[in-house]
């Protein structure tokens, strides 16, 4: 069983014992936990909840309402949703802050509260300090009769937040309907499996082949959208001539493409493509972390634009999108962060950017692929022994790249010209994860084991 508590929210196993599982005894604390920090920080008690499709999530949801009534917050349960879409209805709501009941793509024995300030937006290092500690207040007073909360369902918002995507300058509703494309999508048995078939009905899309789109949280494959789970989605589009495929995980917040010939249009390319079409109609800068492809700062640059990356974490990447007044940002795994809409990862967003540059240039998905660098990603780590100062070790690593440009922002990330390494140590085991890009996989892994035996070198001194 395992309990994590980190900035963002818990995240946990379903079962055991208190403590080291997600029970419903760490599920009331940290809520109860939550539900005070709204109401001494922003005096409103108003909280918006939405669940993804887990087979705990109604467990998890009655359990979190219950506990934020018994300590005078009103509830506003927006139902199966995505957490894109939470992250809209919190300040439309004008609430005090908003749960997010999903594990995001862990397998189907976790689940979690992710957490959302008043804005929509995960809190940030400092607020879940403010909330574990609370959390570890045994003083905690619940609410007497006459001042328990209040329950709304609210199920207007998949609507609300398709009907906002809609109305954005990029998105070109004719141009996706003039394409006439052929979709498959996966949704993972979860709420993209209701999300997903209404925008793309809205977007002008009528030939969808749907897989795994019954939101029962049965999910049939690992739900992290890897190619090595999507071979389904690969074999389908080839079977139905598709023009593309679309996989999102169980919360909706991370894309990937499939192409017209089944290949993976790679995750890190996700945002590189959308953010290359919004800056063609709106330069400006960019963000994302310092894990992501290079290719998203060749294509800014390219545009105008200034590229700047952030310290792995949403939370990050939206600070760094804030002080640089990015116009589009996200991460590698297939977030996109498109500020005009809100500032969180949406894969429904980035669905109907995807389409409209798709249409605008009338290329296959393949053919639009091919016009950006190409950079391939090897990752990798080393275990070392317990106990080892890691943070001495990367810093005798910085001293031996000095003369690198390098970032010890988060970890250590080091460049070669057109080519980067970064380094992070685990904060749940003693190991160092290494991260290479160059432009062909071989030299990727030529550079992680250069930087690996350079590690070892340092340890054997």
């Amino acid at each position: 069983m395992t309990l994590i508590k980190s900035i963002s929210g818990i995240r946990g196993t379903i079962g055991g014992n208190p403590g080291d599982g997600l029970t419903p005894n760490d599920i009331v604390k940290y809520t109860a936990a939550y539900g005070r920090w709204v109401l001494q920080t922003t005096g409103i008690n108003k909280v918006v909840i939405g669940r993804d499709a887990r087979i705990s999530g109604e467990m998890v949801k009655n359990l979190v309402v219950g506990t934020l009534m018994s300590i005078g917050i009103d509830v506003v349960d927006i139902g199966l949703s995505t957490t894109p879409t939470v992250e809209i209805a919190v300040p439309d709501e004008k609430a005090g802050g908003g749960i997010i009941i999903t594990a995001s793509h862990n397998p189907k024995q976790w689940n979690a509260l992710k957490l959302l300030n008043a804005h929509g937006e995960f809190i940030n290092d400092a607020e879940g300090q403010a909330v574990l500690a609370i959390a570890e207040d045994s003083d905690l007073d619940f609410a007497e009769v006459d001042d328990i909360g209040k329950v709304t369902t609210n199920d207007t918002y998949l609507q609300k937040h398709i009907d906002k995507i809609l109305a954005l300058p990029l998105v070109d509703v004719g141009a996706i309907t003039k394409a006439n494309f052929k979709v498959v999508i996966d949704c993972v048995n979860s709420s993209g499996g209701i999300f997903l078939p209404a925008l793309l009905k809205q977007l002008g899309v009528t030939q969808i082949e749907e897989l795994f789109c019954t939101p029962n949280g049965q999910f049939p494959h690992d739900p992290e959208p890897l190619p090595e789970n999507l071979v389904a989605l690969s074999s389908k589009v080839i079977e139905t001539k598709a023009n593309l495929g679309i996989a999102v995980d169980p919360d909706v917040d991370r894309l990937c493409f499939v192409d017209e010939n089944g290949a993976m249009f790679g995750e890190e390319y996700t945002l590189v493509t959308v953010a290359d079409y919004i800056l063609q109609y709106n330069p400006g800068n960019t963000v994302s972390n310092l894990s992501s492809t290079r290719a998203l700062r060749d294509v800014t640059e390219l545009n105008g634009g200034v590229y700047n990356a952030s310290a792995v974490g949403e939370v990050n990447v939206v600070t760094k999108m804030k002080q640089n007044n990015a116009v589009i940002g996200g991460e590698g795994n297939g977030g996109i962060i498109y500020p005009e809409l809100h500032y969180g990862r949406d894969a429904l967003v980035g669905i109907a950017l995807f389409l409209t540059h798709l249409a605008k240039t009338g290329k296959t998905v393949s053919a639009l692929r091919a016009t950006y660098p190409a950079y391939y990603i090897s990752k990798n780590k080393i275990t070392l022994t317990e106990g080892m100062d890691i943070d001495g070790l990367l810093k005798k690593m910085e001293l031996k790249y000095q003369h690198q440009p390098y970032s010890a922002i988060d970890g250590l990330k080091i460049e070669f010209d057109k080519q980067w390494v970064h380094l992070r140590k685990s904060n749940t085991e003693p190991v160092i994860r290494i991260y290479a890009e160059a432009e062909t996989l071989e030299n990727a892994g030529k550079l992680a084991e250069k930087i690996i035996a350079d590690i070892k070198s340092i340890i054997a001194a």
